[in-house]
């Protein structure tokens, strides 16, 4: 890691983080059209967003920053591969198997899937044994998050916490940094058994939004736990839900997930094969 690197993850830790998002909030809502439409521009811009694949590619047409962040895109911009998929578009920063009980979050880097689970010992002991995947969203990216397969809504869990960034070089650096932030952690069932979605804030995330209660995550507050009595089952592909600025996805699986020779930090899109449930792993499929 640069020294530079090493600097901006030190200078996160005494600013105030909640704060900041809200201030982002507020002019990520703004609907005055010149200055939605120049922090919209200016995005483009300095991201080289491509807004070709945009069911609306006119970046003037959208009501505000947040509808033009989480925009959707045209029905066959994101083809579905075999096996289990890729939530998102991002970088599949690490995946590989849980090793007693623990997660690799970057070079030398671990946490306890007890704590990114909210604290919860007999939930995370479900998934001893299983494998992992970390997704992360650059600002450039498609920011709706889809079901990596077919499974039922049992709980969802909201995590308060910090909100540090979540780039490379932070997770470099701050310890447990997806298990400290601001997390929402949704639990499925499935035919290849229980499977945890955990929608991770980050510095300036305004907010996090599933299909089945909207809004979901306040800027502060304490832990809230939701079960689901009324089956919610949402279909391989489906959208789960959105980041309204971005952030990272950490996926849990119950049972081992044979991955495809993926390195770390590799470019993946929504929707393409990260591996499956079988004894060996299958071919890599190439990008979209």
């Amino acid at each position: 890691m640069t020294l530079s690197q090493k600097a901006f993850s030190l200078l996160q830790y005494p600013l105030p983080h909640h704060a900041l998002s809200r201030l982002t909030g507020k002019f990520a809502q703004s609907e005055v059209p010149w200055l939605k439409n120049a922090l919209i521009k200016a995005f483009i811009k300095r991201f080289n967003v491509d807004m070709s694949q945009a069911l609306e590619p006119d970046p003037t047409a959208y009501a505000n920053f947040n509808a033009f962040f989480t925009r959707v895109l045209q029905i066959d911009a994101r083809p579905l591969g075999e096996g289990l998929l890729s939530p998102t578009d991002g970088s599949l920063s690490r995946h590989g198997r849980l090793q007693e009980g623990q997660l690799v979050q970057a070079k030398g880097h671990t946490y306890s899937a007890q704590t990114l689970l909210g604290g919860d010992a007999a939930l995370a002991e479900e998934f001893m044994g299983g494998s992992f995947a970390t997704v992360y969203l650059s600002p450039r990216d498609y920011h709706r998050v889809h079901m990596p397969m077919t499974g039922t809504l049992r709980e969802m869990i909201y995590v308060p916490g910090r909100i540090f960034s979540v780039n490379k070089a932070t997770a470099s650096y701050v310890p447990n940094l997806f298990a400290r932030n601001e997390r929402l952690v949704c639990i499925f069932d499935s035919e290849h058994g229980a499977f945890a979605m955990v929608l991770v804030g980050a510095m300036v995330v305004a907010a996090i939004e599933t299909v089945w209660s909207g809004q979901v995550t306040p800027l502060a507050g304490v832990p809230q736990r939701t079960r689901f009595d009324n089956k919610i089952t949402l279909e391989r592909g489906e959208e789960m839900g959105l980041f309204k600025l971005g952030s990272t996805v950490v996926m849990c699986f119950a049972n081992p997930v044979a991955f495809a020779d993926y390195p770390p930090e590799t470019m993946v899109s929504m929707g393409q094969t990260l591996g499956d449930f079988a004894s060996q792993p299958i071919q890599r499929q190439a990008l979209v």
